[in-house]
């Protein structure tokens, strides 16, 4: 299969052209697009929140993602990276018509795909180390860590088994109703956790509200 992926950031600006780079591109190379994915949003939007992620989701070996440029995949680096090292993984290619560049099952790929996972793994560190150094501030402000009893104590424990993939969500501007939904928890106990180990703020507005029970 062989997918064309256009994105524009408003509905003030055109697809037709990135189609039209796209549709002469195919032309001169004897391709034929099988299915267009086109959506407005942001590419500072996570992909997963976008029809690119439908997209990753489903594509398989051997499968072609056409883009007029690698802007359209996300408006930073480490976004781009990550969705090139999911088709690398899935050995789907990417091509770009601007670059001129093409993802496929070589040795520049091979050596891509090194880059990406070092860089995902020195992320990952980060993540940790950031969690850690904000757990030790709430412990030095004379604040309990670990485990309590009880139900609440099992929920916070989930909290704390996925304190660095909750970081990574807030990181990429995922809700904290969605957050919640994703670790299978009421989004009073994530407020509660993320105020414990100094991930969120509570407002006055919110403190008051916390103080009525609200949250609890």
């Amino acid at each position: 299969m062989i997918y064309g992926y256009i994105r524009v950031s408003t509905d003030k600006q055109t697809v037709e052209n990135q189609r039209f780079e796209i549709l002469n591109y195919c032309q001169k190379n004897n391709l034929e697009i099988n299915g267009w994915i086109e959506e407005t949003i942001s590419g500072t939007q996570n992909y997963r929140k976008r029809k690119l992620g439908r997209l990753l989701s489903k594509v398989r070996k051997d499968d072609t993602i056409i883009s007029a440029e690698l802007s359209r995949f996300g408006r930073n680096l480490l976004m781009v990276m990550e969705i090139l090292n999911i088709c690398i993984n899935k050995k789907c290619r990417v091509w770009t018509i601007k670059e001129n560049f093409k993802l496929e099952n070589d040795i520049q790929s091979k050596v891509l795909a090194f880059a990406f996972g070092l860089s995902a793994e020195i992320e990952r560190n980060l993540i940790s180390q950031r969690t850690k150094e904000a757990l030790a501030r709430r412990k030095s402000q004379g604040m309990k860590l670990g485990r309590t009893s009880g139900k609440r104590g099992q929920l916070n424990e989930i909290c704390i088994k996925n304190q660095s993939k909750i970081i990574k969500l807030i990181e990429e501007n995922t809700s904290k109703k969605e957050i919640a939904r994703r670790l299978g928890i009421s989004k009073s106990t994530l407020y509660r956790f993320m105020t414990y180990t100094g991930l969120y703020t509570p407002t006055k507005k919110s403190t008051e509200k916390w103080k009525r029970g609200i949250y609890q």
